[in-house]
């Protein structure tokens, strides 16, 4: 059974999630602060988190930088934001949240949501692939390192997949629609949320980066150069 916390304050919000998700056959434990969800982290076995941003004793952004910094780094978690707190909503992506949900929310759009980020998260959990070097930049999907020449880069979860979905996919150009469908997994969702993590990667890779903006079309990763042979003459 997948086993799902939800983190928030607004007891009405909790238990409409609660039982919705518990409908689709889910284990759901509800608490009402951050230090409570993390508590719960550290003893119980859970498959995904459901966090809410504004909630006390550790908002929903500071329990899941929390998560990504701690043993627990790989567990899905779903950010609950206001409807139009934009800052919230691209916070809670740049703390490592996998999506978020807008309030006020269709519970049948949580529960899709919930089950395509699992989907994505099993999916993760497949042998990983060998490690890309393209030009000074290093990607490896086993340890989830990222090299610029031998400086490593701190990246989130979802950085990382979007670099290495690139850097994988040389010269070729992908709408922010099919990196949200082959990166994130969702057939549907906010496609700024694409946009926020391209900017990131640009701003942490440097000059190394090579995402290229095409306009009215999307995103393009241009391989580096191959090294010219050297002449024996």
């Amino acid at each position: 059974m997948v086993r799902i916390l939800v983190a928030d304050d607004d007891r009405v919000v909790a238990d409409v999630v609660r039982r919705y998700l518990q409908r689709d056959g889910m284990e759901v434990t509800v608490v009402d602060t951050g230090a409570a969800a993390l508590a719960h982290i550290a003893v119980e076995p859970i498959d995904l988190a459901i966090l809410d941003v504004m909630m006390p004793e550790g908002d929903g952004i500071e329990v899941c930088e929390t998560i990504r910094a701690g043993k627990h780094a790989d567990l899905p978690v779903i950010m609950l934001t206001a409807l139009g707190e934009a800052d919230d909503r691209v916070a809670g992506l740049e703390s490592g949240a996998d999506d978020y949900v807008a309030k006020p929310f269709s519970p049948r759009e949580l529960s899709l949501r919930v089950q395509s980020v699992l989907r994505r998260a099993r999916a993760n959990h497949t042998a990983p692939a060998a490690s890309i070097t393209d030009g000074e930049i290093s990607v490896d999907p086993a340890s989830r390192a990222v090299l610029v020449g031998t400086r490593e880069i701190s990246t989130t979860k979802r950085e990382f997949d979007l670099l290495e979905f690139f850097v994988a996919h040389p010269d070729a150009v992908f709408t922010r629609e099919e990196l949200l469908d082959r990166v994130w997994g969702w057939t549907f969702g906010d496609i700024s949320t694409v946009t926020v993590h391209v900017k990131r990667l640009r701003a942490k890779l440097g000059a190394a980066a090579r995402i290229e903006t095409v306009w009215g079309r999307g995103y393009r990763w241009n391989a580096a150069p191959a090294p010219r042979e050297r002449s024996n003459r």
